[in-house]
């Protein structure tokens, strides 16, 4: 669980990040998970944006992206969503 110094860094951090993945009409599928899963071991803090098309609530579909990642959510701006979770190889962010 993080702290809302962890939470407030990580953001400033992902301010700058674009979104490297985006979540249409089909909605959270495993396939989806599954390359969430890769890049956040790679990256540890991704954004993820989610499609006008899509019907789903963003509420919900930030809170099961970062379950079935086993990530920590971050934020959810309107229809941006920033995910983190350290990395067991490629340590490169530091919390406070």
């Amino acid at each position: 669980m993080l702290t809302g110094k962890q939470k407030r860094h990580l953001r400033s951090l992902a301010h700058h990040l674009d979104p490297i993945f985006q979540v249409g009409k089909g909605g959270v599928n495993d396939h989806l998970v599954k390359h969430i899963e890769e890049a956040i071991e790679v990256r540890e803090l991704i954004k993820v944006s989610i499609l006008n098309n899509c019907t789903d609530d963003s509420d919900e579909i930030a809170g099961e992206l970062a379950v079935k990642s086993g990530s920590e959510l971050v934020q959810r701006i309107g229809k941006t969503i920033v995910l983190y979770k350290q990395s067991k190889d490629n340590k490169q962010i530091v919390l406070p």
